[in-house]
């Protein structure tokens, strides 16, 4: 399979720069390549430049609050499980959120809980990102049930359950359950704050407010009434659990009248938030709509209308939307793994092995070395040389990365940007490459074998398009010993309207659940190389 991200920028740049550039697979004939267009020009030759690659280090830490969770469609996505594999070591995500009693609420006298709800959803499917699979039902027959409650009511219905899987990332094929629990937070969460807006803040729990076995799955219920058909209970798409009803008794309802409950800033003070979290260090990771989830009190209480006095249900529907302060939690142990044992850092020389990993984890740094600028420059100077295209090809490891088994290769995306996102300060944003803004695709996906190891099967690599930032560095005089880097992060784009991709600054790299095993600058045919196309009037 070949797969090519190819991003169409005319609109995004009459949005974003506020001018339009034609998308064209093949560079401008500009002063670089202007010699192609002589009447001598021959065809490009190919030749290797050795890269050198490295890891970087990202002290396991992202920024991950609300503007960060993001898809690749802009939808709002938390993720939450836990992950253990030998290349990395252990992954684990928790997602943290604050909650508000619903605008104007009012609790009836002498209230009683009948139970409290927690519904965990999957966001809607969509053609980058898969959370369900919508072509794995399963639906067994419906049944009956005399009691169910509808108002002051009890009646039979006929109960309809259809049950999905979530898309995992992880160890899903051997280990099939997780504990969640969900915890109240014991302090404020302070979006104000800067270390609240960071995936590895430890943020302080105490009581547990209930658990429950998630088998993977998610589901729908719909409930009909018998007697005529109507349907009386329609429960979307997800993941219910109980939580502690005697404890909400005791700390909601029974607080009725106090200043703890009498507005959001009181409530969040009190209450703080709730924590979500799987009790295991290993299983899988999976994804989920934080702007989706439901907690629900369902309660009796008086109701005094004409003198009579009822005890209707009622329910009290916490928000847990983007008013709230809401923070990715990601924690590591890499202890034993080989990305603990593995020489890295080498910004000299390069690395060997290359371990980018989304969620905040490492990344990697592509430097272009001095002699390569300074060798390029005399060609162009000198030889007259135009350059065609220019390509960084890395490999995958495939003995050392992770197969996931609900995994495609279209899963796993990349950003390639010319700045280090986590050194930039507060008033300056990542910016594309120039290739980008030229409407060059990002990388290309390819597999190929290699001499002496056919046996060995295809290997797969990623082809980074750079022709453009490679020509602007060849062209300009004052770049004379300066290397050039490039940094590549797991992750992608997220795209608005028409399709189009919103910034460079915006991207899924805070939930992005894959990681990946590249080959770096070794000694095999397999090491990263920046192959450049060029031809000059002689072709030499």
């Amino acid at each position: 399979m070949t797969h090519t991200l190819k991003r169409t920028f005319a609109m995004l740049l009459l949005a974003v720069f506020g001018s339009a550039i034609l998308y064209n697979c093949e560079p401008d004939p500009d002063s670089l390549g202007q010699q192609l267009f002589d009447k001598d020009a021959a065809t490009g030759a190919e030749k290797p430049y050795d890269i050198i690659a490295y890891n970087i280090n990202n002290n396991d830490s992202i920024k991950s609050d609300w503007a960060q969770l993001v898809s690749t469609s802009g939808t709002r996505v938390a993720v939450l499980g836990a992950f253990k594999e030998g290349q990395f070591g252990m992954q684990k995500a928790s997602y943290i959120t604050q909650l508000r009693l619903p605008d104007g609420y009012q609790i009836g006298e002498k209230p009683v809980v009948d139970s409290v709800v927690l519904v965990i959803r999957t966001p809607a499917n969509t053609a980058d990102d898969t959370y369900y699979m919508a072509d794995k039902v399963v639906a067994p027959a419906a049944y009956e049930k005399n009691d169910f409650p509808v108002g002051d009511e009890k009646v039979t219905v006929s109960i309809e359950k259809k049950t999905y899987p979530t898309r995992k990332y992880g160890n899903a094929e051997t280990i099939k359950s997780m504990k969640i629990n969900v915890h109240r937070v014991n302090e404020f969460l302070d979006s104000g704050k800067p270390e609240f807006t960071y995936s590895n803040k430890n943020v302080t729990v105490g009581d547990l407010l209930g658990s429950a076995t998630f088998d993977g799955n998610v589901s729908t219920v719909t409930a009909t009434r018998k007697s005529d058909n109507t349907v009386v209970f329609d429960g979307k798409l997800g993941f219910r659990m109980n939580l502690d009803k005697d404890y909400f008794q005791q700390n909601i309802l029974n607080r009725r009248g106090d200043d703890v409950l009498k507005d959001a800033a009181n409530f969040t003070r009190y209450f703080n938030g709730i924590r979500l979290s799987v009790q295991d260090n290993d299983g899988y990771l999976f994804q989920f709509s934080p702007d989706d989830m439901e907690l629900r009190l369902y309660y009796k209480a008086d109701k005094t209308e004409n003198g009579t006095v009822t005890r209707p249900q009622q329910v009290l529907a916490f928000d847990l939307g983007n008013r709230n302060t809401r923070l990715g939690r990601y924690e590591y142990d890499r202890s034993d793994s080989e990305f603990a044992k593995a020489t890295k850092y080498n910004e000299t020389t390069g690395d060997g092995v290359l371990f980018p990993q989304g969620m905040g984890g490492p990344y990697v740094g592509l430097k272009i070395p001095e002699s390569t600028i300074v060798e390029l420059k005399k060609k162009f100077n000198t030889d007259k040389a135009g350059i065609v295209g220019a390509k960084i090809r890395v490999f995958i490891d495939k003995d050392k990365t992770f197969a996931n088994a609900q995994s495609v290769a279209a899963d796993r995306k990349f950003i390639l940007l010319p700045n280090e996102i986590s050194k930039l300060d507060e008033k300056l944003k990542p910016i594309f490459t120039k290739d980008m803004l030229k409407g060059f695709p990002m990388y290309y996906y390819g597999k190929t074998t290699i001499k002496g190891e056919e046996a060995k099967g295809e290997y797969e690599y990623y082809d980074l398009v750079v022709t453009q930032t490679l020509k602007d560095i060849v062209e300009d005089s004052s770049v004379v010993a300066a290397d050039k880097v490039l940094y590549l992060y797991l992750g992608a784009f997220m795209k608005g309207q028409n399709d189009n991709i919103v910034g460079a600054n915006y991207t899924t790299r805070a939930t992005d659940m894959n990681r990946v095993v590249l080959i770096g600058s070794d000694k095999t045919e397999k090491r990263v190389q920046l192959k450049v196309t060029y031809s000059t009037a002689n072709n030499k």
